[in-house]
């Protein structure tokens, strides 16, 4: 949007232009003053939908957005042309079955057994149920909670000589277990609770647990764990759709550095690379001064040179691809679509269109998940289905500016500029069979992140941010292949030796599988 000559002029000339235009007897130069006023008007009207675009995108970063859905946003719903407020699902409560890590206790019948006789009929007899009768207590204890052991001491009243009783075989020799280890980094780096407010917590229980010493512990977990995170960065690297993304996060002993020491780098970044193959998801987070395309290239270079290129997943910044490495770009539909949600507001008729198409679109998407349809048949589905919306939405977008329907240098011109711009991306779902349409997943996975910036704000060191890497991305890599993350963390404590062997053999997905050939 180009800044408008200026034109001066006195009250008495405008009186006098007007009189002249109201008149017909326009006079040399008029035009030029007309001209100017109405590229002034353009020029202000645009600021202001840029600026109440740029407002409301502000409050939705403070306030956040409830949902972006196309009803919501349009306010209004499909079925009955009023916004309708839906009845939640569920109602908050939890079946036994979902209870998996709670203890469970088996209570035999106090007077009865199978095979004994009817206590009522007195002739058939009695076989046991498979369902037994359920009933669920929860009880509350401190996160990390303690055991102390009084050892008797007896002395001889002539010699003097103590006497101390044997501690318990199965209590150790370390002071805090595998246990703890796994609950501090779960609650660290998985749940966003800062060390002090653990601290506060444990302290207020009745567990001390400073600050300094879970510090101590995670690191000393990450010492005995760490080779898992470097096999899981090349089982990443042979995804066959990598999606990669990265937020902001700062690093205090980076930012001491000269721009002589840091090469002229100003930022830090957590960057989030979600790897898969087939049905199996992997998360990897990379913290330091380099970004999401840097990383991603790092993981790359562990690729097999046997397999084909990777599908990979991320928004249109140049600043996520990965240099010297082939892949098959896909950029995030959702993020275009977000462009038309943000100026919605200013051009409602024309942002319907659109966000309508792309509705349909992930109805699409929908059903082929639903349907579990595979590779091939929901490329054909979306070729039979989505490419005629998309078609005509590519139509309806270049007729816009051929016919001149909407300023280029617009907020709603620039959102149809950026579609169209990275078309071909943003629609390589309808080309290539495992083609994602958006970025969610990985943007998903940096909630991990963002959750421990909001509570801890930053990492001290480049070696704090290593080990806050290695548990999100186990942590979360756990969550994606629907494991126990605390029962593996402590798992791969008690197998470190093992681990240190064969660490492809201890990841969240098979790692079951070692315990039992480790046990025979």
């Amino acid at each position: 949007m180009n800044t408008p000559k200026r034109i001066d002029l006195t009250p008495e000339q405008l009186a006098a232009l007007l009189k002249r235009v109201e008149a017909g007897t326009l006079q040399n130069g008029d035009y030029e003053i007309i001209k100017g006023m109405a590229e002034t008007l353009s020029f202000l009207s645009q600021a202001l939908d840029n600026k109440s675009t740029s407002i409301r995108r502000l409050l939705k970063l403070i306030f956040g957005a409830s949902t972006e859905k196309t009803a919501k946003v349009l306010q209004r719903h499909k079925a009955g042309g009023k916004m309708q407020k839906k009845n939640r699902q569920g109602h908050g409560k939890n079946g036994a079955t979902a209870y998996s890590g709670a203890e469970k206790i088996k209570v035999s019948h106090e007077s009865l057994k199978p095979k004994d006789p009817c206590p009522d009929c007195h002739k058939g007899k009695l076989y046991e149920l498979p369902e037994p009768g359920i009933i669920v207590r929860v009880t509350g204890n401190a996160p990390c909670s303690g055991k102390v052991y009084e050892l008797q001491k007896l002395r001889c009243n002539l010699c003097q000589k103590i006497f101390t009783a044997a501690a318990p075989d199965h209590i150790g020799d370390e002071k805090y277990d595998a246990a703890s280890g796994a609950m501090i980094a779960l609650l660290k780096y998985g749940s966003g609770l800062p060390f002090n407010r653990l601290d506060q917590l444990q302290a207020a229980l009745g567990v001390p647990l400073p600050s300094s010493t879970q510090w101590e512990i995670v690191e000393s977990v990450a010492d005995k764990i760490h080779p898992v995170y470097a096999a899981l960065m090349r089982y990443a690297a042979g995804g066959e759709v990598i999606y990669n993304d990265d937020t902001v996060m700062k690093i205090l002993e980076l930012m001491k550095q000269s721009d002589e020491e840091r090469h002229g780098r100003k930022g830090m970044y957590t960057s989030g690379i979600l790897s898969t193959v087939g049905e199996r998801k992997m998360a990897v987070f990379i913290t330091g001064g380099h970004h999401a395309g840097e990383n991603l290239a790092d993981i790359l270079q562990k690729r097999s040179t046997t397999l084909p290129p990777p599908v990979q997943m991320c928004d249109a910044l140049s600043r996520n691809l990965p240099k010297d490495f082939e892949v098959i770009l896909a950029n995030c539909l959702t993020h275009a679509r977000r462009r038309f949600v943000d100026v919605e507001f200013n051009f409602p008729h024309e942002c319907a269109y659109v966000l309508e198409t792309l509705e349909q679109v992930y109805k699409n998407e929908a059903v082929t998940k639903q349907q579990n349809m595979t590779a091939d048949q929901r490329l054909q589905y979306h070729q039979q289905k989505s490419a005629p919306l998309m078609e005509d939405l590519k139509g309806w977008l270049n007729r816009q500016f051929d016919d001149k329907k909407v300023e280029p240098n617009s907020a709603l011109g620039q959102a149809i500029s950026y579609m169209l711009k990275h078309w071909k991306a943003l629609t390589l779902f309808l080309r290539v069979p495992k083609a994602p349409l958006d970025n969610n997943l990985c943007e998903q996975a940096l909630k991990k992140a963002i959750l421990h910036r909001k509570n801890s704000l930053f990492y001290k060191t480049e070696h704090g941010a290593y080990i806050g890497d290695l548990f999100m991305s186990l942590i979360h890599t756990c969550n994606l292949c629907k494991v126990n993350p605390f029962e593996y963390l402590k798992t791969l404590q008690q197998h470190s030796s093992e681990l240190f062997r064969h660490p492809d053999k201890w990841m969240p997905w098979n790692y079951e599988k070692s315990i039992c050939s480790a046990v025979d």
